[in-house]
């Protein structure tokens, strides 16, 4: 589940969005608008996302590309501005995604029109476009289903009531995923022995959820319990989500951790360090085949290779029982630049041919157990998950 833009030089990127205006941040050369501005804050315990006022307020979340460097937070005042932060990485991790995307339909909501067959179609128009920022993250498309559903549930009120409502939906998705990931971390921590030497891969912690996270919600926890755990972080190229992001979330709950290059991994379990491997998801499909951050797959081969268990932790929202296996997600293909280019300065030639996909798919016979907030699937069948998922109740779709 899963920052991903390249690490900043100065001016955010622009959406490509039509007449879209791009969140800024304060970072050196930025120029804040009107419409999308942002503030700076050192807290301890930063809040990933938040929802600013009431029914006309607004969505203000932390800019994880400027991570570690600086903590900006941005201001999203549009529906465009939600979309490209979506889209630029600004927010990123799948339960964060949808979370953004709750908020970003009830910025799509606002307008000054009252007749209510435009307030539809401007409703109906903002989920469509919300859903084009990002193909692999599930929990994007679930999150504007329940936003739809909730909405048409009150087909026939009046449109600041409905606006009401949808608020209320996007911050009951909010306050779910908070106490979801805390349950993943409890349901995980009882998998990791005192002393334990665990990796992770890209970023799956508070910056990537609503709070806490899903992998590092299980280091939280144990570290809580009082464990003594130490963590080797994947870095994660090509744009760093583990030493700009989970390196820096560790650092913040002090718990020990090793910052290794990608292909270090195999060494460090050769050598022992490694008792258990914990990842996130961005989609789960019904088989328990798992899309995540490129690099994953490879981690889960040296894991097995090694006979070292891997774990994916993931909340319902992240499973997608519509897909038979991981041959039917989209995978996301991201820019060149983003392989040829770091800093702002080109580390490949200038012309070479590059393949970017931003996913790739751990097969289920891989995956020793998936971490949810109902409990550990084990082992990780279609039968097993299907008799998980369907046992607890679910508030997908706005059910």
């Amino acid at each position: 589940m899963t920052a991903e833009s390249q690490p900043p030089t100065s001016n955010a990127p622009n959406s490509n969005a039509p007449n879209s205006n791009a969140p800024n941040s304060n970072a050196p050369n930025s120029n804040p608008s009107s419409s999308d501005q942002s503030s700076s804050d050192q807290s301890a315990s930063p809040e990933t996302l938040s929802w600013e006022g009431d029914t006309a307020g607004y969505l203000r979340m932390i800019d994880q590309t400027q991570l570690p460097r600086d903590l900006v937070y941005l201001d999203c005042r549009s529906i465009e501005s939600v979309w490209e932060a979506i889209k630029s990485l600004r927010v990123r991790g799948a339960p964060a995604i949808g979370i953004a995307a709750a908020y970003g339909v009830c910025i799509g909501a606002q307008g000054p029109t009252e007749d209510e067959s435009a307030f539809w179609e401007r409703l109906h128009g903002a989920m469509d476009y919300l859903a084009t920022s990002r193909p692999t993250a599930v929990n994007l498309f679930w999150a504007l289903d329940r936003m739809r559903h909730r909405a048409e549930r009150h087909r026939g009120d009046s449109i600041a009531q409905i606006r009401k409502v949808l608020l209320q939906e996007a911050q009951e998705i909010h306050r779910e995923d908070r106490q979801t990931c805390h349950a993943i971390g409890m349901h995980g921590a009882e998998l990791l022995a005192e002393n334990s030497g665990v990796l992770t891969h890209c970023n799956a912690g508070g910056l990537a959820t609503a709070e806490y996270g899903t992998a590092l919600s299980v280091f939280f926890t144990a570290q809580d319990q009082g464990k003594q755990l130490h963590v080797f972080v994947d870095e994660t190229r090509p744009l760093l989500q583990g030493s700009r992001l989970t390196a820096w979330e560790l650092l913040q709950r002090g718990i020990p951790s090793t910052l290794i290059c990608d292909s270090m991994a195999a060494q460090v379990m050769r050598e022992g360090r490694v008792q258990a491997v914990i990842t996130g998801a961005d989609r789960i499909a019904a088989n328990g085949d798992a899309a995540n951050k490129i690099g994953t797959y490879s981690v889960a081969v040296l894991a097995r290779a090694h006979q070292i268990p891997f774990y994916v932790a993931a909340p319902r929202s992240t499973f997608d029982l519509s897909l038979d296996s991981g041959d039917d997600i989209p995978i996301e293909q991201r820019a060149a630049e983003e392989i040829t280019h770091g800093f702002g300065h080109p580390t490949a030639p200038a012309g070479v041919d590059v393949y970017n996909p931003a996913f790739d798919v751990t097969p289920a016979s891989l995956i020793d157990g998936i971490i949810t907030e109902f409990g550990v699937i084990l082992p990780v069948t279609r039968d097993r998950i299907q008799a998980v998922l369907e046992t607890n109740v679910s508030h997908s779709k706005g059910e």
